[in-house]
């Protein structure tokens, strides 16, 4: 069985952790939430403070991408604003990248892309307020629900969940429909 890590902390966007993860979990593969701490991290739900989420494993304990075939990065603001300045967080993005598994990131996440040096030269989307930083980091910026490249898989916002959601499983192997994804 296949096995993607989502890693995410407190502010994580609600739908861009839960349905992604719903949608792998329905295609088949297991999820693991790594997180700064252990517990529970806490979504954001638009206005407002969401559900919370069980975290698997902590960054500490992470010591390889062994065992994991994706990673998965949600969006929110704060989400990927906290990961970006922990050291260890950006590793983990960086071990992906090095062994050229799949790193998915939608919204704001792709600030873990730019932290771990991963978007120059590259075509990447995110939300538009992240745009400039991609632009300076030396990506190439599009604006569409989802642009692959290479082993990076980016989307700009909750509504390119099911489009985010079948770019990452058919690259892990699995046929699926769009229409048959879980939306924000």
């Amino acid at each position: 069985m296949k096995h993607v890590m989502i890693l995410a902390t407190d502010g994580f966007e609600q739908s861009e952790l839960m349905e992604p993860k719903a949608n792998l979990e329905k295609a088949g593969f297991e999820t693991t939430v790594v997180s700064l701490e252990s517990g529970k991290i806490r979504g954001w739900d638009q206005k407002d403070w969401g559900d919370a989420v069980k975290v698997d494993k902590t960054v500490d304990e992470i010591d390889s991408c062994k065992g994991y075939d994706a990673l998965l990065l949600p969006g929110g603001q704060m989400n990927p604003d906290i990961l970006r300045m922990n050291k260890k967080a950006v590793e983990i993005v960086k071990m992906f990248d090095h062994t050229k598994k799949p790193i998915a990131a939608i919204c704001h996440a792709p600030w873990m892309l730019i932290e771990a040096g991963l978007v120059e030269g590259k075509s990447v989307t995110s939300w538009p307020s992240v745009r400039t930083d991609l632009k300076n980091a030396g990506a190439k910026v599009v604006d569409k629900e989802v642009v692959v490249d290479g082993n990076l898989i980016t989307s700009r916002k909750p509504d390119d969940i099911p489009a985010f959601s079948k770019a990452l499983i058919e690259m892990l192997g699995v046929k699926v429909e769009k229409r048959e994804l879980e939306t924000a």
